[in-house]
């Protein structure tokens, strides 16, 4: 998995995509994913706009640029590779323009800290990011995650093992542990 950090973001693509685990908003600039979100594309355009300012172009998957097309193309065959079990992780360029600077280096240290196929709670993952009393905090993290899936805060779960917290819903995270384990 690649992150481009925060690029100068100037132009976006919107695309929808169904999948057994709901309907996701794909975001993408010429050269990364930006967004991989439970959400609908105005929700997405809002965000954006926030996030790096009202210059920002948006344009349908129509309407896409050659680069976006590729991406959005890449995120796709990813995605759908990932919830047949083919493949453990992304490699797709990312942009975490989108997040804080605490949500990107909490959704950032997901793969590495909860394994394909693994949970482990917010405590935990507070912790390891030497933040031990800052389980909340992580929660509302993940919760702002704007690269679902992608990054794994599926992986994520309450101090005794409840399915809590997850923008697509709790069938949805139920949907990808599910799929982990079988892989």
């Amino acid at each position: 998995m690649q992150s481009e950090g925060r690029a100068a973001v100037t132009s976006v693509a919107l695309a929808e995509e169904s999948t057994p685990c709901g309907r996701l908003v794909l975001a993408a600039t010429n050269e990364a994913l930006l967004a991989c979100a439970y959400d609908t594309a105005e929700a997405v355009r809002r965000r954006a706009t926030r996030a790096v300012g009202s210059g920002v172009e948006f344009r349908t998957e129509a309407d896409a640029t050659p680069g976006q097309l590729a991406v959005l193309t890449e995120a796709r065959d990813q995605l759908a590779a990932y919830l047949a079990g083919k493949i453990r992780s992304f490699s797709v360029p990312l942009d975490l323009s989108l997040a804080s600077a605490f949500t990107a280096q909490t959704v950032l240290a997901l793969e590495s800290f909860v394994p394909y196929g693994r949970t482990a709670t917010y405590g935990e993952l507070a912790a390891a990011l030497d933040r031990p009393r800052a389980a909340r905090a992580v929660g509302m993290a993940l919760g702002s995650n704007p690269l679902c899936v992608v990054l794994p805060c599926h992986r994520i779960v309450g101090a005794k093992g409840s399915l809590t917290g997850y923008a697509g819903g709790v069938a949805a995270k139920q949907y990808l542990l599910a799929t982990e384990a079988a892989a």
